[in-house]
């Protein structure tokens, strides 16, 4: 599994802490904010194109170095928002329960024995109706 963002909780950590739907909402906001950031870069990435009119030599070197800065945030920024957002999505499609349908409603379970394939399985429980299955993180 990737090192993961220490902003961003794992799924595991965050339906023991905070429960599937909080999790949710905050692995969205999360994508988003990233999204916003690849926004202000892209503009920032335009404006140090725009000032390369009329600029000396130095100045045109120096807004080079912004444009690579900028693009290279903008790109960051932007796989970051997609992939938290589908991780998220990924998650939410695995959340509903399997008999009472319930969405979201969801109880981490302890298991002694993780073994090494077994870590992206998280085992959940229904809190309504206690039907027991794993989601793949």
């Amino acid at each position: 599994m990737t090192a993961r963002n220490p902003l961003n909780r794992s799924l595991e950590d965050g339906i023991r802490h905070l429960g599937f739907r909080k999790w949710y909402e905050r692995e969205l906001l999360s994508s988003h904010a990233h999204m916003a950031l690849a926004l202000i870069a892209a503009v920032a990435m335009m404006a140090s194109f725009e000032a390369f009119h009329g600029a000396s030599t130095t100045e045109k070197l120096l807004n080079s170095g912004f444009v690579v800065v900028c693009a290279a945030i903008a790109l960051w920024a932007l796989r970051r928002y997609l992939y938290l957002l589908m991780h998220a999505e990924e998650m939410a499609n695995q959340a509903n329960c399997g008999q009472c349908q319930a969405y979201g409603q969801l109880r981490l379970q302890e298991v002694a024995d993780r073994g090494p394939q077994a870590q992206r399985l998280v085992p959940v429980c229904c809190k309504r109706c206690g039907f027991r299955w794993s989601m793949q993180d």
